[in-house]
Formats: structure tokens, sequence, C-alpha cells
């Protein structure tokens, strides 16, 4: 080959990398801030958000409440009150029902998806923390950080069915839609892979080179898990069968949710640090860096509207951060009652 049809090989090869690298890239902006008062009890505290697209809601851990927002307007629809301190949230259209994990009580408070009011409460165990819905078994679970283990709910009758020791600490989890749940253990730096009918714990596997996870999200159809560390702060892409690592990306500090939209291939990972970390999905065995959004301090936790592709995360105003000890030498502000928003985020 001459050296001019080599160069010319060469020049062809890098648009066409240029040219993919365009079409996975995507940027985002700033659309809506709704701002809501603060809930009872003093502290100004949030953690989850849930996103239902069937009734267009989303669901927003707010300290002693779950506030309840149109997922198009903003507006307040209701709320869940009463609780100690809130965390997850898991809809279950099937049974018209709502479950909440208050970590406090150790328990999953129930609620009607109509009227949102509190029908009854289910035994969990103490910091009862992530919760969803696996539609394999049509079982509701909790995953109780300090007590290692999750809690199964029959979501129709509200009562546990069984306990499954994890033998650490629990962050998310997610269902493969078939009966298999897969969830990060922090403290040990592991996934966990369990059999939601028969309540047992399949396979572990590490997570290097990330550490201490929290948030994982799932491609179902190709078996891939999207797993994302805190020490060292990385997003992992593996396979669900046995835990091999494909990549791995260096992301933002503290990052507390992941999400994976098939639609597009695109996997967002949302950060305290204020940053929306986005990959994609080029095949099921390569991915690649498809930008980032710049959102604010402590937007931690996110949900996606695969049809409008919206994120939502939300935060706070906070004060000042109080001087460094040695028992804790990087203390963070606490968040300011009454400055609770929600952002939305529009490609």
């Amino acid at each position: 080959m001459n050296p001019r049809s080599w160069n010319r090989m060469m020049m062809m090869a890098a648009l066409a990398a240029v040219s993919a690298f365009a079409a996975n890239t995507i940027n985002y902006h700033l659309a809506n801030t709704y701002k809501f008062g603060a809930a009872t009890g003093g502290r100004e505290y949030f953690d989850y958000i849930t996103f239902d697209s069937g009734s267009r809601r989303l669901y927003l851990s707010h300290g002693t409440e779950v506030l309840v927002v149109n997922a198009d307007t903003g507006k307040e629809e209701g709320k869940i009150s009463g609780l100690k301190q809130s965390h997850g949230i898991a809809i279950v259209p099937d049974v018209g029902r709502g479950f909440v994990s208050d970590g406090a009580q150790g328990k999953a408070i129930i609620f009607d998806l109509k009227t949102l009011k509190v029908v009854g409460e289910a035994n969990a165990a103490p910091d009862a923390d992530c919760i969803i819905y696996d539609p394999g078994s049509k079982r509701v679970f909790t995953f109780n950080g300090d007590s290692h283990n999750a809690t199964a709910i029959d979501p129709a009758t509200g009562k546990d069915v069984g306990t499954v020791d994890l033998g650490g600490g629990p962050e998310f989890a997610v269902a493969d839609g078939r009966g298999m749940i897969y969830n990060n253990l922090e403290d040990k730096s592991e996934v966990v892979a369990i059999d939601a009918r028969n309540l047992q714990v399949k396979s572990r596997w590490p997570i290097a080179p990330a550490g201490a996870p929290a948030p994982i999200a799932m491609d179902r159809e190709h078996q891939g898990l999207f797993v994302t560390g805190r020490v060292p702060a990385m997003m992992v892409a593996s396979t669900a069968e046995d835990g091999n690592v494909i990549q791995s990306f260096p992301i933002s500090r503290a990052a507390d949710a992941d999400v994976f939209d098939p639609k597009t291939g695109r996997i967002f990972v949302s950060t305290r640090e204020g940053w929306v970390h986005i990959f994609h999905e080029d095949s099921p065995d390569h991915y690649s860096e498809a930008g980032k959004v710049k959102t604010e301090l402590g937007a931690k936790t996110m949900a996606y509207d695969p049809k409008t592709e919206r994120i939502f995360v939300d935060t706070a105003e906070f004060g000042k951060a109080p001087e460094p000890t040695k028992e804790r030498p990087h203390p963070r502000a606490a968040a300011l009652p009454g400055t609770f928003h929600l952002l939305v985020y529009a490609p």
C-alpha cells in the first residue's frame, strides 16, 4: 500500500471515530427548578427518587415524608407523612400499593397509590434502606444496611416472607425481571447475586478496580451490570453471569444513583459533588464516555424519564462545614431546612 493510500485510510478511520463520538455525546441543560417546604422534624434530609412512568409521578424521599410530584409540571400532588426517616420507594401497580423503606423504624410503610394514604406496614430490619419490587418473584425487597440482610415482602398481603443473609452492608439493588436480584455490598466491595424465589445468595464477586459500591443499574437484555464505587470513585461495566469486568471509568466523588436507558444505550451516574456522568453502550462489550452534566452540590440521587429523556435530581442549600477533627477529617456541611428543591435537566 502506498503512503498516500495509507494516509487516506487513517484519515477516514479518524473521521469515523470522531463521528461515532459525536453521535454518542449529548448535552443537557437545566429546564426547571421546583422548590418545596421543610419536612417536619427540623432536619433537611433527602434520599432516593422513584419515577413511575404509568402515573407520570416522581416520589421524592424527604426526611419524615415522601413528596409526590407530577413529573411533567413539578406540581406537588400529595405526600406520604408520619415517617421517621424515609429512604426508598417501590411501586407495585398490580396491587395498587407503594412501599417506603423507613430505616429508623426498620419497616416498610405501605400506602395506597390512588389516595396516597398509609394503609399498613411490613416488618423489615433496622436501617432498611434500598427497596425494590422484583416482578420475577412478585416480591418487594428491603435491603437493610446495618442489619446486613434483605427482607422479602409479599406486596398483596404486606407480610414478610423471609430474610436473606447478605454477609455485608447492602446498598442499591436491581432486579433482572426473571427472579435474580443484584445488590452492592458497600463494606465488602462486592456484588451479590440473589435468587429472589429461594431467598439465597447464589454468587458474589469483587468490583475492582472500583471500591465501596453504592448505586447499580442493569442492561437486562444483554445481562450487563453498571456498578459505581465511591473509593476509588469509578463506574464499572461488568457481566451479570460472573461479574467479569469489561471496562471502568473514573468519576467524581460520592456517587449515589445509576440509571440505564435501553432505548438510547446511555448510562447515567449522579454524584454528591454535583455531576451526572453519561456513558454509552456502544456494544455489550464496549462502552464510551458521552459527556457529563453540571448539577449542584448534594444532588446525589436521580431518576430518569425514558419518554422525554429528562434527568431529575434533588438537593438543598448547605451551610458552612464544621471544622475537621481527628474523628471526622472531612466533615460535610448540613443541609439548610426549607431549601429542598428538585432540578430537571433536559437534552
